[in-house]
C-alpha cells in the first residue's frame, strides 16, 4: 500500500466546517511524549518523557465574511476551553481532538483565506 499526500478535503471546529485552499501544507503532531535519553556514568541510559500537545501548525483556512469565519474562529480563541477539531486528509482518513487556538490571527484580504495554527492537550486519532 502507497501513502497518499494531498490536498486537505476540510477542517471542523467545534462543528462548523472550513474548506481549505489546495496548497495548503500543514503540520500535524499528535501529542503523546517526546522522549530524551541521558546517560548515565556506568552506561546504562535513562528515558525521560516529556508530556507534549497534539498540534496542527501552518493551517490555512477560507475565510468568508458573509458567515462571520474570521469572527467565529476569534471568538473561539477568547474561549477558556478547548473544542472539538478534525482534520480531513486526501486520503480519507480524519484525525480528531480537542484544541485552542494558538498564536495570532489575520484573515488576508487578496486570497480570502487565514492561517490558524491549534493545540491541545491529549492526542490526535484517526477515526
Amino acid at each position: 500500500m502507497s501513502a497518499i499526500g494531498g490536498s486537505i478535503e476540510s477542517v471542523t471546529l467545534d462543528g462548523r466546517e472550513f474548506a481549505v485552499p489546495t496548497d495548503a501544507e500543514v503540520n500535524r503532531k499528535l501529542g503523546g511524549f517526546e522522549n530524551e535519553i541521558l546517560a548515565n556514568g556506568n552506561g546504562t541510559g535513562r528515558i525521560i518523557k516529556t508530556r507534549v500537545p497534539l498540534s496542527i501548525d501552518g493551517l490555512s483556512i477560507q475565510v468568508d465574511d458573509s458567515r462571520g469565519d474570521q469572527e467565529f474562529v476569534n471568538e473561539l480563541s477568547k474561549r477558556n476551553d478547548f473544542f472539538p477539531i478534525a482534520i480531513t486528509y486526501a486520503s480519507g482518513i480524519t484525525y480528531q481532538g480537542s484544541g485552542q487556538v494558538s498564536g495570532e490571527l489575520q484573515a488576508s484580504s487578496q486570497s480570502a483565506t487565514m492561517t490558524v495554527s491549534l493545540m491541545g492537550p491529549g492526542e490526535l486519532t484517526p477515526q
